[in-house]
């Protein structure tokens, strides 16, 4: 079922992709309960609609005794911050979580910042509060590349 929403979503999305932007890249943080080390990677279509973008993303946790995998499907809301390049955003979002054979679902709100770099890339520092049986929080750093 979930295998089948997945095609599903990815299929309504892409006649967005078309019209939008598209950045991909790597990931790497820490979480905390579990605690553990993280590291993966992120797709954002941006300008889905003024100011915002769709993050989905992949998450390697790695500590606390276990390894996790979580898959997040984020939206965010990018503020224009007048004679600075950097962006804060806010947002939201669900995360499925598998850890020891089980899977959980939640949710978490998240609030970061990104900067464009001189290469055409994008600089990004992010925090997250889960909400349900994901992690309590996530300190996250990444780069975006154009696509």
């Amino acid at each position: 079922m979930i295998r089948l929403l997945s095609v599903a979503a990815l299929a309504l999305l892409l006649p967005v992709t078309a019209a939008a932007g598209t950045l991909l890249g790597p990931q790497v943080g820490f979480s905390s309960d579990p605690d553990q080390f993280v590291v993966g990677g992120h797709f954002s279509i941006t300008e889905v609609a003024p100011n915002l973008s769709f993050d989905p993303g992949l998450d390697i946790g790695i500590g606390d005794n276990f390894t996790s995998f979580a898959i997040n499907v984020d939206m965010h809301y990018h503020f224009d911050i007048s004679g600075s390049s950097w962006r804060p955003y806010v947002g939201g979002g669900a995360t499925l979580f598998f850890a020891d054979e089980d899977s959980f679902a939640g949710g978490a709100i998240l609030a970061g910042a990104g900067v464009p770099t001189k290469t055409g890339s994008r600089f990004f520092a992010e925090f997250k509060v889960g909400m349900g049986d994901v992690p309590d929080f996530k300190l996250m750093a990444g780069w975006s590349f154009p696509r």
